[in-house]
């Protein structure tokens, strides 16, 4: 079976790549000991370091030592620590680890958490550093950062393309949707960037625009449109209460976390009926209740 590495190099499996020729790759470690960590391997599966033969040993080293000098540009640091460990993956690989103090080369300390976006924006700069055989910048390294730039890119783009969609969807669904209370209000597709953590009350009419300190009360979404999802529907039309179900499936089968939040207490009450999507984002519509 194909080792991690081997499956990077193949590029069946992603990677944060900061250097790359005929024989070798570059990239960082997912789960450093400190920020810039990178890992430099032979792209040849080979399980133990020392039964490189000799010459394909210099060429790993020689090609280490050209990252070696990019991540110490990239990444501010007294030194760039060497280690080889050869138990966690069966593929020859060669730790660098950017080190202030010795104990910054401890695998037993707790490895750390880097962002997706720090990640790519230290993978870029390292391989915009990475210098060439000539002992010059490489161009292949900068030809590295744009690809690191258009994988970005084609992320960015398809998580987009996937908000997009849930938009289109919810669009469709709420077309001439009206919530009936004792007054008619529309059902207005809405999208926001999810907070990171939890949806605090206080982070939810931020996002919302609502006034702070507005009273927040969460209410289940089949309660909620239960007037409208029944047989038939609050006007008396199977049909039209067949698209509120539809409504209603689809946000607590394509969303997470579904939740209806009432804000304000009357005698017009903003609501929010809100689930995030695979892609981070908060999605759903928004109504009036009106209560007198």
């Amino acid at each position: 079976m194909a080792s991690i590495f081997s499956r990077i190099v193949s590029g069946e499996l992603p990677a944060y790549k900061v250097a790359e020729d005929d024989d070798h790759l570059a990239f960082l470690d997912i789960t450093p000991l400190v920020e810039g960590h990178t890992l430099v391997i032979p792209k040849k599966e080979v399980d133990y370091i020392f039964d490189l033969p000799p010459a394909e040993m210099a060429a790993l080293h020689q090609f280490a030592q050209r990252v070696a000098k990019g991540v110490l540009a990239a990444v501010p640091c007294k030194r760039i620590g060497v280690a080889v460990i050869g138990l966690e993956v069966p593929h020859a690989h060669i730790h660098l680890i950017p080190m202030n103090k010795v104990s910054d080369m401890n695998f037993a300390n707790p490895k750390i958490k880097v962002a997706e976006a720090r990640m790519q924006e230290l993978a870029a700069a390292i391989a915009a550093k990475v210098p060439g055989a000539d002992g010059k910048v490489d161009k292949g390294a900068k030809s590295l950062e744009t690809k690191v730039d258009r994988e970005t890119k084609e992320a960015n783009e398809a998580k987009t393309s996937a908000a997009d969609a849930t938009t289109t969807q919810l669009q469709r669904l709420t077309k001439d949707l009206l919530f009936i209370s004792e007054s008619e209000a529309p059902l207005t597709p809405v999208s926001y960037a999810a907070p990171a953590g939890e949806l605090t009350d206080a982070a939810l009419l931020k996002l919302t625009g609502e006034a702070a300190g507005s009273n927040v009360e969460p209410v289940e979404l089949t309660y909620f449109l239960r007037n409208h999802t029944a047989d038939d529907g609050v006007l008396g039309d199977p049909a039209l209460a067949n698209r509120y179900k539809a409504l209603q499936m689809f946000m607590k089968l394509e969303l997470q976390d579904t939740q209806v939040y009432r804000i304000g207490s009357g005698p017009q009450v903003a609501v929010y009926a809100l689930g995030k999507t695979a892609e981070g984002q908060l999605a759903g519509f928004k109504t009036v209740l009106t209560e007198t």
